[in-house]
């Protein structure tokens, strides 16, 4: 064949850079939004935050960024549309950019909060601080210091003292029975218990200091001799062993349950992180209302300087980073107004949730949601995955509120969530010396119309961190 030329018309729908930055800004955490918008800011001079400075001279009402210069900080911005078809297909998968949302937030509240960071003190600082007080040798302070660098996070030393020795500079000739004197040093500063070599000698050294009783030489002996006999619950022969009673026995164990396994964890550095919840719920007038947290909306707005310049200049070098400016802000307020009406849809099926709790949890799917506000299922996933909602119960993440369900006698459906629930609270109040089985938890649950296998039983309590039974019995 001849080679030739030809002509062919074809429709297909392509994202636009509008579009994609929208899916990007919809995925991601409210933290992560906060790095993305201060990237833009020092990228783009038209863009700033209404906080930042003070309410400019108004733009007049036919210059096309009065919408978003004018209006007060926070305030819902007017519907926008592009009239693309991209932006037709945007509307199915993300909503109208013109949904209302609620922004529940007064201007008079004190907000002015200060970061109060107390000083830590490390266990190192703690020790060397106690090891300056003593009243031992140069030599021993400089051993015992070196004993204090090598403790873990928990106060252990783990390192056994001949490794030690060995590789301490041979110019201080170290002997082991030096290393063992200094140990003993280290062993008497407080947290009681640091510069133990197991969790037995850590106990240990705790009981020690505590006054002599009936009960702490008991429960020296367990911990001495008997720890795994206490670890598996095995009472019978603990006190086969011991001869002791029940009351001593019970005693002897609460005392060493009071005691401190990990004494160095108090002093480990700890960073604490945050939530700031996208979406608060509160109950108003009877019905539970879903509105975006004013505090973690971001309130941008088009500098009104370089708005001015361009609407006297036109076909200046700065149109791009205006069309940019007016995508951001568009886009930002459409993702809050997204999860706003994702949030508000949870919230109607899951009201017996915030009503009565856990056990009240019904059975929801990404597909109901995507049902009821018209938008896709993966953008319910976006914007369910790292978004939070802050509720009368606690703040939960919005893919905490979907789960799978068990089907019931009467042909019902129980979530997953309440089944966990009611597994706690039987748990909670069951008798400490004949504790529920799986199998028993199973058929209590069967007798409430709730058929569960006893293997699911156990995948469900383990999800919730408690032991099985035999770690579960006491006294």
């Amino acid at each position: 064949m001849k080679p030739s030329l030809t002509l062919k018309l074809t429709q297909h729908l392509a994202l636009t850079p509008q579009l994609q930055q929208s899916i990007r800004l919809l995925q991601l955490s409210t933290v992560e939004l906060e790095h993305e918008l201060e990237k833009f800011l020092q990228e783009n001079p038209l863009l700033e935050r209404a906080e930042d400075y003070p309410q400019p001279a108004a733009l007049p009402a036919d210059h096309p960024d009065a919408e978003f210069q004018n209006g007060e900080a926070g305030a819902e911005p007017s519907p926008a549309s592009t009239g693309s078809d991209a932006d037709d297909w945007a509307d199915d998968h993300f909503g109208s950019t013109g949904a209302a949302a609620s922004f529940d937030g007064d201007e008079d509240d004190d907000t002015d909060y200060q970061d109060v960071q107390a000083a830590a003190v490390s266990l190192r600082d703690h020790l060397l601080w106690q090891l300056a007080l003593t009243s031992i040798s140069a030599r021993d302070r400089i051993l015992v210091s070196y004993l204090i660098d090598i403790l873990d996070d928990d106060g252990y030393l783990s390192q056994p003292l001949e490794e030690i020795a060995l590789a301490m500079p041979e110019d201080l000739d170290v002997g082991l029975d030096e290393l063992q004197i200094a140990l003993r040093y280290l062993q008497n500063l407080d947290p009681t218990g640091v510069g133990a070599r197991s969790a037995q000698e850590c106990l240990t050294l705790q009981l020690a200091a505590a006054p002599p009783t009936m009960t702490s030489s008991l429960a020296q002996e367990i911990v001495l001799q008997h720890l795994e006999l206490l670890a598996s619950h095995d009472f019978a022969r603990l006190k086969k062993q011991t001869g002791a009673d029940d009351e001593a026995l019970r005693a002897a164990h609460l005392l060493i349950c009071s005691l401190n396994p990990r004494p160095g964890a108090a002093y480990a550095s700890t960073e604490t992180r945050y939530i700031v919840p996208d979406v608060v719920v509160r109950k108003l007038r009877g019905q539970w209302t879903a509105s975006v947290n004013a505090e973690a909306f971001p309130r941008l707005r088009i500098n009104s300087l370089y708005a001015q310049i361009l609407s006297r200049q036109r076909g200046s070098g700065l149109s791009v980073q205006l069309q940019e400016a007016r995508w951001l802000i568009r886009n930002v307020q459409q993702r809050f107004d997204t999860i706003q009406r994702v949030a508000q849809a949870i919230v109607d099926r899951q009201r017996q949730f915030l009503e009565h709790g856990e056990v009240a949890m019904r059975p929801l799917v990404l597909r109901e949601i995507a049902e009821t506000v018209g938008l896709h299922e993966s953008t319910i996933s976006r914007v369910t995955t790292q978004k939070y909602m802050a509720t009368p119960r606690g703040i939960f993440e919005l893919k905490y509120f979907f789960g799978s369900h068990v089907g019931t006698e009467t042909g019902g459906a129980c979530s997953a969530t309440a089944i966990r629930a009611l597994i706690k609270q039987m748990i909670a109040t069951e008798e400490p010396t004949k504790p529920l089985s799986d199998g028993q938890i199973s058929e209590v649950l069967g007798q409430q119309g709730i058929v569960v296998a006893r293997r699911t039983i156990a995948k469900y309590r383990e999800s919730l961190n408690i032991p099985p039974v035999s770690l579960r019995k006491s006294i």
